[in-house]
């Protein structure tokens, strides 16, 4: 058992990558003292730190057959250009594995790294080779406006792609020079929605899907319950597509100095083949990525998202911290904090730190906020929002928390891809909202219901007899749909959440009840027309949020951030496991469809997750909104 858990201990600290946010440990740290006195002696003890240290650089440094990671005539304290990477999804925060590594590259970890770029002296440019990389269109906007500043601080950034689309593509036009590989194409098809229902498959189950909605546009159940998409589902896509359309004209036109109507005309063409991407100027080169490399004429050196190789001495700080050896090093002085609000809105504790990443407990963020609220070194708090909401009684808590903590500072929400239903109520009373054009918030409005296995488990021959005493002993734990009775008490209670919903609303943008109605109703609004409507205050990114912080909060702006999730420790570890059961007995099915389309079954699955939620919550502030690549 004592092995296991070292093996535990040594894997997860490894396998922990935090991001540049993460907090770093100081050179005085009494505990770095120690350690440095830890390595071999004069009278020749074991070299540990040595050790690693080699072993780092074998594990490190390519082999013979690999691409080099330097130039033969690369020295750092010369001008010289760098190479970057760009591949895998754009996340907010990485998600933990004890495995190894995470999921995706950390939006903000890279404009950090981007911004850390501009202001070396020696760096005359950045090689970006871009493949595979996806990202949502908020992300592109706040992903290209880092490497626009990379430009503005006269380093040149040539780009490099084997092949890219629509998002993509919005990412490679902020680039000095775009290059495509010889047989690569550029495809600017348009922004697209792909509404997935699965009521057909849940019929074949034998399976209902009894649901209410409060607010007209409230679509969260559809495709539990409708063949085809609403018509005010079709209102609400059209709208976000249109944004999205008008996103992607403005920067090709203006990226790549082209009229508005040749590009309409070039989206409407959609796929071009090397030579006529470069015949239509939607790329300025044709070549492989070894040869735009070398013709910058200049010494070279791969970069590290990360920046400076971690020190020996830091990783033992760091393993330190993951055991519990050692508190979690925060900023000292005044300071402003970036809490991070990701994922569905659940009760509980959920998954406690470790799922802090990737969803958001009623319990762990309220007892994030409240300990911020009462730290007087904490002069501000930014909420970065990426969610669709969940737990309506989830997300009035947490609302609680966030009026308790704006009595006492600043807090300011910085809204990423979406901020809809529950992520707009935890959003509704702060300080100061920020939404990006194409943001996907509002959606104010309630849903309710539950999966009714009944007829799938008869057909199994399972056939199950309700009893109790009470006019409505049986009502959640019956497998039939609700009767007539029982839905009308479930509405009664839906239309009080959505009178609570719009009261803080109301009391957050500083209208009345009244005054939300027309705009709630369950409507999804893109960022840009949320600032007209009221629902939200400026249009930017996370620099524009952080910036507003400090300035209310009157904080220097290059103090240290304090950032919530913090690295993962061995007891999240312990206390953070957890598994998703999929319902209803579909994994044959689930099993199939992914053999025919992986990412349809993707968006399946997680709508048979988002149904199963309801037999423990039944009545929710969500948003569902379809896949929009």
């Amino acid at each position: 058992m004592r092995s296991c858990l070292a093996g535990l201990i040594v894997v997860a600290a490894c396998a922990s990558k935090p991001s540049k946010l993460d907090q770093q440990p100081k050179a005085d740290d009494p505990w770095a003292q120690t350690l440095k006195g830890s390595g071999s002696d004069d009278s020749g003890g074991f070299d540990l730190q040595g050790m690693l240290a080699k072993i780092k650089d074998s594990v490190e440094k390519p082999g013979f057959y690999e691409a080099p990671e330097k130039s033969a005539d690369y020295a750092p304290d010369k001008p010289h250009f760098g190479v970057l990477r760009l591949h895998g999804e754009l996340v907010e925060r990485e998600g933990f594995s004890l495995m190894g590594g995470g999921r995706g590259t950390e939006l903000r970890a890279l404009i950090d790294r981007l911004r850390e770029l501009a202001k070396d002296d020696q760096l005359q440019g950045v090689i970006l080779r871009i493949d595979g990389l996806t990202a949502s269109l908020p992300d592109v906007s706040e992903l290209r406006a880092a490497l626009h500043d990379l430009r503005a601080a006269k380093k040149q950034v040539l780009c490099h792609t084997e092949g890219a689309s629509n998002a993509t593509y919005l990412i490679l036009a902020a680039c000095d020079k775009v290059a495509l590989a010889p047989l690569g194409d550029i495809a600017i098809t348009g922004p697209t929605a792909m509404p997935i229902h699965v009521k057909g498959l849940l019929d074949k189950l034998g399976v209902q899907a009894d649901f209410i909605h409060v607010g007209a546009y409230k679509g969260a159940a559809e495709p539990l319950m409708l063949d085809a998409p609403s018509k005010q589902m079709e209102e609400t896509l059209g709208a976000i597509l249109d944004r999205r359309y008008a996103t992607m004209v403005d920067i090709i036109a203006s990226d790549r100095h082209l009229d508005p109507a040749i590009v309409k005309g070039l989206i409407d063409t959609g796929l071009f083949p090397a030579d006529q991407a470069k015949e239509q100027k939607l790329v300025d080169e044709i070549t492989s990525f070894e040869m735009l490399r070398d013709e910058a004429k200049a010494p070279w050196t791969v970069l590290e998202l990360e920046g400076q190789h971690q020190n020996q001495l830091a990783s033992y700080l760091k393993m330190a911290r993951f055991i519990g050896a050692m508190p979690a090093e925060r900023p000292a002085g005044d300071h402003v904090a970036v809490v991070y609000a990701l994922g569905n809105i659940v009760d509980g504790d959920g998954d406690g730190l470790i799922g802090a990443r990737q969803e958001i407990a009623a319990r762990t963020l309220v007892a994030a906020l409240h300990a911020l609220a009462g730290d007087p070194s904490v002069k501000a708090v930014v909420l970065r929002i990426d969610s669709g909401g969940g737990s309506a009684q989830a997300s009035e808590l947490i609302w609680a928390a966030v009026a308790d903590l704006k009595s006492k500072k600043p807090v300011i929400v910085s809204m990423s891809d979406v901020a809809a239903s529950g992520g707009y109520y935890i959003a509704s009373g702060a300080t100061k909202i920020f939404a990006l054009d194409d943001t996907l918030t509002g959606s104010i409005g309630v849903v309710g219901g539950r999966i009714a296995p009944g007829p799938a488990l008869a057909r199994l021959g399972i056939t199950t007899f309700p009893m109790g005493r009470g006019k409505h002993a049986t009502m959640m734990h019956s497998l039939s749909p609700w009767t007539a009775d029982e839905k009308d008490l479930i509405e009664k209670t839906m239309k009080s959440v959505y009178e609570t919903f719009k009261s803080r609303v109301a009391a957050g943008r500083h209208k009345q009840p009244a005054d939300i109605e027309p705009i709630a109703q369950g409507h999804v609004w893109t960022g840009t027309k949320a600032k007209e409507l009221g629902l939200v205050d400026e249009i930017g990114g996370l620099d524009a949020a952080l910036a507003e912080a400090q300035k209310l909060a009157k904080v220097d702006a290059t103090a240290e951030l304090e950032v919530y999730p913090p690295a993962p420790t061995l007891r999240d570890v312990l206390h953070g496991f957890g598994a998703v059961q999929m319902p209803f007995g579909v994994s044959a099915e689930d099993a199939l469809l992914a053999q025919v389309d992986p990412g349809l079954a993707t968006a399946a699955k997680k709508l048979l997750v988002l149904a199963r939620s309801f037999e423990t919550t039944h009545v929710q502030t969500l948003a569902f909104l379809p896949e929009l690549p």
